[in-house]
């Protein structure tokens, strides 16, 4: 067996035993996902996740965030940003991951996928890498190119021993949304796994399909289960315009931790419950367990609602309050303002 056959064999074991884990208890967070540093080389035009100035997280901070996570029992805890191989410790980040025995997964525009770093996030335990390619050469949207990628993408599949997925995407002003297909094509001629997203504008806004989006969300949706990534009614619901129905675990299953240190829904929703994570209790994780979030029906982001599939069928939710112990700016209705819906 060889060292890749051997580390993915490994990977389902592990990804296994966390599943049954989290089937059998509702009371430690799923996925976390970690801010080490917002600053991004890039500028993409629908993104709101970056900036230009901020610092990085200093690595004995990071280090007691990873240490509460990993004391809640967190399953995976997945590095973001910004772009988390501008951290000068990115690699000692993801090894300290791993030595708590989470699973380390990295997000990430793929610019600094050199031979030397790649070799790096292998010794230091990576196993899973997202890279999302918005089009096939620049333009004023966005730089996350597949013409400027693809010499890293063949790096990764040269030389990395952890899974790699290539996310394409449709919506948010991506001018030619046919480039979905030539993306995810080549990234399953290169041996990687293949997703397609729709994404929101910068303001974090959803809009349904254009005729164009819809046809090549079709013709991706035919290659079906073989050869691209399985797309859910989740998917269907956002590119048709349609709120879904599910209980979202955001705050529990799912934890978002900013570059601050603050506990937040997600992406799009930072700022709610804004409780530094370094005294986030288990009290807050059973009532955000327990509790409905007013922007659940059109939410755009697939890794909450994945997560949230493992415990839909159990625990209904009660309408969304506010606790005493949680931070008096949160406003039932702030909240609710501030959801993310969908324009006709």
């Amino acid at each position: 067996m060889t060292d890749l056959s051997s580390s993915k064999l490994s990977r389902h074991i592990r990804e296994a035993k966390l599943v049954a884990k989290g089937l059998a208890s509702t009371k430690h967070p799923i996925l976390a996902h970690v801010i080490p540093m917002r600053r991004c080389n890039l500028a993409c035009g629908y993104c709101n996740e970056y900036d230009k100035v901020s610092e990085p997280v200093p690595f004995e901070e990071m280090k007691r965030r990873l240490d509460k996570l990993a004391s809640f029992g967190t399953n995976t805890i997945t590095i973001s940003g910004g772009e988390p191989m501008l951290h000068p410790q990115i690699f000692d980040i993801i090894t300290y991951i791993r030595s708590h025995g989470m699973i380390a997964g990295l997000i990430s525009n793929g610019y600094y996928m050199t031979r030397e770093n790649i070799e790096k996030l292998n010794r230091a335990g990576l196993e899973y890498l997202q890279i999302s390619i918005d089009n096939v050469k620049p333009d004023k949207v966005s730089q996350k190119s597949l013409k400027v990628i693809d010499r890293y993408l063949v790096n990764l599949s040269k030389y990395a021993k952890f899974h790699i997925n290539i996310n394409s995407v449709i919506g948010g002003g991506i001018q030619n949304p046919e480039d979905a297909v030539t993306v995810s094509e080549r990234a399953v001629e290169l041996g990687f796994g293949s997703t397609l997203g729709i994404i929101h504008d910068h303001s974090g806004q959803l809009k349904p399909l254009s005729g164009r989006e819809e046809q090549v969300y079709q013709k991706l949706r035919r290659f079906g289960k073989k050869k691209f990534g399985w797309l859910n009614q989740f998917q269907d619901d956002l590119a048709y315009g349609r709120s879904h129905n599910w209980r979202c675990r955001a705050g529990a299953r799912y934890l978002y931790i900013c570059e601050d240190g603050l506990v937040h829904y997600c992406s799009q929703q930072r700022g709610y419950p804004g409780i530094p994570l370094a005294e986030y209790t288990r009290e807050h994780l059973d009532h955000e367990f327990r509790t409905e979030k007013p922007c659940a029906k059109f939410c755009t982001i697939a890794c909450v609602q994945q997560v949230a599939m493992l415990d839909n069928w159990r625990a209904p939710q009660e309408p969304f309050d506010i606790p005493e112990a949680f931070p008096k700016h949160v406003n039932q209705g702030d909240l609710a303002d501030e959801v993310v819906r969908v324009e006709p």
